[in-house]
């Protein structure tokens, strides 16, 4: 698999991301997707198109889980799925902010064993393949091992840190955010934050790809309990994503609630 199946990837992001940009300079218009889902643009729904197609025709035995494609019951039954976030952070996409990505990962029985997080505004392509590492820009990148909290920072909202999630004690950390998850993911991955974390309900396409970037960087990802991730779920989701380095990741846990 690993260097013909990453180079597919690369090229099928690049791709939608030259199409993306060519939207976000002109015309960011939305619409608000039906039950409270957020906003949806026409540069998701034409990347996700794009993607699909080179994806699929690429490999067209890999089941399909996207964000903009209606759901098919079939990818439970595939050995492996592509599982798709044509646009990271539509928000920050509309409002013209840089910090978007396209995510994309390739998940085996249930675990995410490749993929890309592309950056197109920032110039970005974090990558992975189960065994062979992380990098960014083709450089191989090493979560961050501190184990000196008072100095940690953590990729995390405000509403992520309110008592009710710390019966242990709202760490006393310096916390910054990016919108897109995946990205936030990458950076912990990268070291250049400690860690990031998200109680809330999380869908697959939103953290598969960061999910194995974090990991072959070294970094140790779990859900807000504590468990594996398992990807390719009837229902998509996941509860909540922790990713640190070791000593960060045990802290976090140590002082969080769980369910």
């Amino acid at each position: 698999m690993p260097e013909a199946e990453l180079a597919i990837m690369i090229g099928a992001a690049r791709a939608a991301g030259d199409l993306a940009l060519r939207h976000f300079a002109g015309s960011r218009a939305a619409t608000e997707k039906a039950g409270g889902l957020g906003p949806v643009t026409q540069a998701d729904i034409e990347v996700d198109r794009l993607l699909r197609k080179q994806l699929l025709e690429a490999r067209p035995s890999y089941g399909w889980l996207s964000e903009e494609s209606e759901d098919d019951p079939a990818r439970l039954n595939a050995d492996r799925v592509f599982v798709v976030d044509p646009i990271d952070g539509t928000r920050a996409f509309i409002e013209g902010k840089k910090d978007w990505a396209i995510s994309i990962a390739v998940v085996e029985r249930g675990r995410a064993i490749a993929g890309i997080v592309h950056m197109p505004v920032l110039g970005l392509s974090y990558t992975a393949i189960e065994g062979y590492g992380a990098q960014c820009n083709g450089a191989a990148i090493w979560a961050s091992e501190t184990s000196t909290i008072g100095e940690a920072t953590l990729l995390v909202n405000g509403a992520q840190m309110k008592e009710q999630y710390w019966p242990g004690g709202i760490p006393q950390l310096e916390r910054h955010f990016r919108p897109s998850i995946a990205y936030r993911m990458c950076l912990a991955a990268e070291g250049k934050f400690d860690g990031m974390l998200t109680f809330r309900n999380s869908f697959e396409w939103d953290i598969a790809a960061g999910d194995i970037i974090a990991r072959e960087a070294g970094a140790i990802v779990t859900d807000r309990n504590g468990n594996p991730t398992v990807y390719n779920n009837p229902s998509p989701t996941l509860p909540g994503i922790f990713v640190a380095g070791r000593f960060m990741h045990r802290y976090l846990m140590e002082r969080s609630v769980r369910d």
